[in-house]
């Protein structure tokens, strides 16, 4: 069994701000639930799960995730405070699950095999990535993610990590600065290194360099494991993704 900590605190000030006035990207309602009303429903369903806390607007989300289960503390100033509040409420936890609250589509099943990918392999950091195709061929219309080109294939990151609590103080500043810079290839530079960044850029990095590249920056022990559930890589950030994600559940509905 494994822990979860859902992070439900960034600010409705972007691009999403158009869709909903409510003050937390978390709070947007699609159809009669918010949408880390779905992340957490699919997280109390999932074998393998057991304490589930949720770092956000407590005094909303009190409200909304009624379950024995499920414990909401207030959100922090940002990303490392978050997690770190989220863990102080899982003592003597050994592996924890951190999930987006932007994942309204994740399902059970596919929180499940992600945690049956990352079972026999020691490691402090598990990342799902997803080929392209998986996702293209599970939804009927062009998905606009940040795609990522290996020698493997091409692939999108996903949104939730298996992590060891302990590495947490050490690599998550290093690992935001990463995920900010992803779109920059000056800053990527500074970070990777520029002989690895032009063999990136020619397609010639294979799945296992840049595991290898990524654990030796952070300091830890990191496994990549591909997901063949494009819930996983599919968030909303953006009104497009929205109205995408709000069509997939009512059809399913």
């Amino acid at each position: 069994m494994v822990d979860a900590v859902v992070l439900a605190g960034s600010p409705n000030n972007g691009p999403l701000k158009e869709c909903s006035p409510v003050p937390y990207e978390a709070l947007i309602p699609i159809g009669s639930k918010t949408m880390v009303q779905y992340v957490v429903e699919a997280l109390i369903r999932a074998r393998g799960v057991d304490r589930i806390v949720v770092v956000g607007p407590r005094h909303e989300l009190v409200n909304q995730l009624k379950d024995d289960r499920v414990r909401v503390v207030p959100a922090g100033s940002g990303l490392l405070e978050n997690v770190q509040r989220g863990l102080e409420e899982l003592p003597g936890t050994h592996r924890v699950l951190l999930v987006s609250s932007d994942i309204p589509l994740i399902t059970p099943r596919a929180i499940e095999d992600f945690l049956e990918l990352c079972k026999g392999q020691d490691a402090d950091l598990y990342y799902p990535i997803v080929p392209k195709e998986v996702v293209e061929r599970r939804f009927a219309v062009p998905v606009r993610r940040t795609y990522v080109s290996l020698k493997e294939g091409v692939f999108t990151g996903g949104n939730l990590f298996l992590l060891n609590p302990e590495v947490v103080s050490r690599c998550l500043p290093l690992g935001q600065q990463l995920v900010d810079a992803r779109k920059s290839p000056l800053r990527l530079c500074r970070l990777v290194g520029l002989s690895f960044l032009f063999r990136f850029l020619l397609h010639r990095v294979t799945l296992e360099e840049a595991q290898a590249r990524v654990s030796r920056l952070l300091g830890i022990r990191g496994v990549v494991v591909i997901s063949h559930y494009p819930e996983v890589g599919v968030d909303v950030d953006k009104p497009v993704d929205l109205a995408l994600v709000t069509r997939t559940l009512q059809q399913a509905s």
